[in-house]
């Protein structure tokens, strides 16, 4: 009775031992390690060349945990007749084929894998450095004795090629959500957390304002006739345009360097004196492209062409900002919010004038669209 007693402690011992382990292993973040590693704990490092190599530790554990299980059982099942001999419960349950095996499943079930898991996925921070320690230990051994290194070959066969990161933009995504909505992070941040993510998904097409409602000027205009028909002038840079075409938006100029040139007295002369060369740029670039573009050549304007290099619309360091914070830039100058449904509703307007048949359409799909994306409105050209 004493052996079975204790064939059926170790098997359970051993087999829990297993379970914690396991369920520790696969439960540390790589978070938790970084911020260990930063502390100091000596036992970090360890713990993540573990999670790096992780067949090594889950080979260890499923080794250990089989021997436990298998010895357990034959040591049991052959002491069961022993203690008990051909004794039976209510004249049909035998005890050493039935009640024995039955009972020591339920406890194996039970003792050695729901309950040691269940702690080791709660309490795993807390179980890290114990875990780290004792399973080294036992890799160690295996890799002495020879039996890791056969085990692990059928592993390296199995699970050929690179290993890939276990973060994906998905990943962070969905958890920037459920930060949200457990409260660790607010909604402003999630905002501009899922704005930063989703930035190679969205492109200047999405977040441009289109070149009909750019306030811009004519490149044979005076500096000083521009100044007083836009006295109260919102933006830090004007495109200009010649031959009263829109579509040759090739410059621009900045009001600070219009301002000073009225007050040195050379206001009578023409605009494109003062003009800058804009940036074209292709409307499908992605919302990442353009920002990097923006920093490598030092400006914060540029013109989104097509393919056929036709200019399509005006896209500034302040829409890259707004879209990425997921909040609409708004100042005390700002009458209309949303641009691109105004300029539908512009060519509604002068389709209508024309006896046009004019299809209606939601404003909104535009916002919406841009919303699903992490981006807001689009607004004129940029002050920044």
């Amino acid at each position: 009775m004493t052996t079975l007693v204790l064939f059926a402690l170790l098997s359970i011992i051993f087999s829990f031992l297993c379970s914690i382990w396991e369920a520790v292993l696969l439960s540390v973040t790589p978070t938790f390690l970084t911020v260990k590693k930063k502390a100091g704990v000596s036992w970090a490092s360890k713990l993540e060349k573990m999670k790096e190599n992780v067949d090594q530790p889950l080979i260890a554990i499923l080794t250990l945990n089989t021997i436990a299980h298998t010895v357990g059982a034959i040591g049991v099942g052959a002491n069961a007749e022993a203690a008990f001999g051909k004794s039976y419960w209510f004249d049909f349950l035998s005890v050493p084929e039935v009640v024995v095996p039955s009972v020591m499943t339920i406890l194996i079930l039970v003792a050695s894998e729901i309950i040691p898991k269940t702690i080791g996925a709660t309490y795993w921070k807390g179980l890290a450095g114990f875990t780290t320690v004792s399973l080294d230990w036992l890799v160690k051994f295996l890799k002495y004795t020879g039996i890791l290194f056969i085990l692990q070959l059928f592993t390296k066969i199995i699970g050929k090629g690179k290993k890939k990161s276990i973060f994906s933009r998905q990943d962070f995504s969905v958890m920037t959500e459920m930060g949200e909505k457990s409260g660790a992070l607010k909604k402003e941040e999630s905002v501009i957390i899922k704005g930063l993510l989703g930035a190679d998904k969205i492109s200047i097409e999405d977040i441009m304002t289109p070149k009909n409602v750019v306030l811009a000027g004519a490149a044979e205009d005076s500096m000083e006739d521009f100044y007083k028909k836009h006295d109260i002038l919102r933006f830090s840079r004007i495109p200009i345009y010649e031959n009263d075409n829109r579509d040759t938006m090739d410059t621009y100029i900045l009001k600070d360097t219009l301002q000073e040139n009225i007050i040195k007295g050379k206001g009578a002369e023409p605009l494109k004196v003062i003009e800058r060369k804009l940036l074209n740029i292709d409307e499908k670039t992605p919302l990442s492209d353009l920002y990097k573009t923006f920093k490598e050549n030092g400006e914060h304007i540029a013109m989104a062409v097509d393919e056929f290099g036709q200019a399509q619309g005006i896209v500034t360091m302040e829409d890259v900002v707004e879209t990425l914070l997921g909040l609409e830039i708004v100042d005390e100058y700002d009458n209309v919010e949303d641009m691109r449904a105004y300029a539908r509703q512009k060519w509604e307007e002068r389709a209508s004038k024309r006896g046009l048949s004019v299809q209606k359409k939601n404003d909104n799909d535009n916002d919406n669209k841009n919303q699903k994306k992490g981006g807001p409105k689009e607004d004129l050209v940029g002050r920044i």
